[in-house]
């Protein structure tokens, strides 16, 4: 979590809370692809398939590592480096970074969901590269998900990495578990917001909801 004691117009390091850090060490993914390919090859047999067939004798540690690579933000050292930079320039409006695409896996059903998202921040004394954005939303991404939290998580990064003056993330998904089963309402979109400091306020967010209605030729 973020230390109390930095002061806000100084870089911090981590910023990732108890339950956001990585849980599985580097040198432990070995063993867990062996461990989740054996847990495969066993739902494999309880569905009577013939783990003889060609398609599928390599499926259960395909799986694994497919596990592994979309749960890679729970992996030791996965979180990324962000470094600001002061904000010599003091500029004071938004900074805006929209429909960035990302896939997750829900943490329900573990199948994926997938959509964009649109991050704002309004700097006070320091700034972040654009193209950490979309590395923090990708490191939130990849881990069992709900869009409501990952909505929460990246807002709380950048307001506790940055102290601005405010924050907002928007994710727009489509969920396959709502797709593919159950109510099967393909194209459903789900929509979550996530608002930190002046964006609470009517004008600001509407100046960001200004900028997303806009087409992306403008």
């Amino acid at each position: 979590m973020a230390d109390p004691t930095q002061h806000p117009d100084q870089p911090g390091g981590s910023v990732l809370s108890d339950r956001d850090a990585n849980i599985i060490s580097a040198d432990e993914t070995g063993e867990a692809i062996d461990r989740i390919a054996e847990h495969m090859a066993a739902i494999i047999d309880l569905l009577h398939l013939d783990r003889c067939d060609p398609n599928l004798r390599e499926t259960p540690r395909r799986i694994a590592k497919m596990y592994l690579e979309m749960f890679h933000g729970l992996v030791e050292g996965a979180e990324p480096n962000i470094t600001t930079f002061p904000n010599e320039e003091n500029y004071s409006s938004m900074v805006m970074e929209r429909d960035i695409p990302f896939y997750s896996m829900c943490a329900h059903h573990f199948v994926p969901f997938y959509g964009h998202a649109h991050i704002a921040y309004i700097p006070r004394r320091r700034i972040v590269g654009l193209s950490k954005l979309p590395r923090i939303l990708e490191f939130y991404a990849k881990r069992p998900q709900l869009q409501e939290r990952l909505t929460e998580q990246v807002a709380n990064y950048l307001q506790n990495k940055l102290h601005p003056l405010g924050v907002m993330v928007v994710i727009q998904a489509r969920h396959l578990c709502v797709e593919m089963r159950g109510v099967k309402k393909h194209g459903a979109l789900t929509v979550t917001s996530a608002i930190r400091g002046c964006f609470a306020e009517t004008k600001v967010r509407e100046e960001f909801l200004g900028f997303l209605a806009k087409g992306k030729d403008w």
